[in-house]
């Protein structure tokens, strides 16, 4: 793929790093871990929202056994994306164009229902769906991945769509900026 880099404004830029100083797990030495004097570290985990491992939900009672759980997967990311793409009003060309995916790719996803994609394929398609951050994050989760606050790169997508801009080119211009992996395929 021909990408021209293009420099994104130095507010934008300043707006990004701050976004990302504010929001990077830093890896911290582990509280007891052997190898912390040596200089090795672990990922210090910060939850968002404590979840309530007590609470189970009602949709997803506890199956007795392997087979009626397996009767009850949840929809695979190749059903999530078309029928996304059906509710968005697109055409199946619309999508993969906007997300800068090639047609034989796309192809390939809508062939097999339990294709797994890249993440960055999936944020793509997230992206071009113009998706709220809540539901890209369960496009990501479908195809295997998540966002996280231990990658710029993560960060900087979730800065974007939380600020509803889903123009990939000027994503990919900030990508390319922080020497981060680009969006598209």
């Amino acid at each position: 793929m021909f990408f021209k880099k293009k420099r994104i404004s130095k507010d934008l830029y300043s707006d990004i790093q701050n976004y990302i100083s504010q929001n990077l797990i830093e890896a911290q030495p582990a509280p007891g871990f052997v190898g912390a004097a040596k200089g090795k570290f672990a990922p210090m985990a910060v939850p968002r929202e404590v979840p309530d491992f007590g609470a189970v939900r009602a949709e997803s009672a506890v199956p007795d056994d392997l087979d009626q759980a397996l009767k009850n997967i949840d929809e695979s990311f190749s059903e999530m994306l078309l029928r996304k793409i059906d509710e968005k009003g697109m055409s199946d060309s619309q999508c993969y164009k906007k997300a800068m995916i090639d047609r034989k790719l796309f192809s390939k996803i809508r062939g097999n229902r339990l294709y797994k994609p890249s993440k960055q394929t999936a944020i793509s398609f997230a992206i071009a769906l113009e998706l709220p951050l809540d539901e890209a994050e369960d496009m990501l989760s479908k195809a295997g991945y998540a966002l996280s606050h231990s990658s710029k790169f993560d960060i900087i997508i979730e800065y974007f769509i939380l600020k509803k801009n889903y123009n990939l080119f000027e994503i990919n211009d900030a990508l390319y900026s922080f020497d981060q992996p680009l969006l598209g395929g």
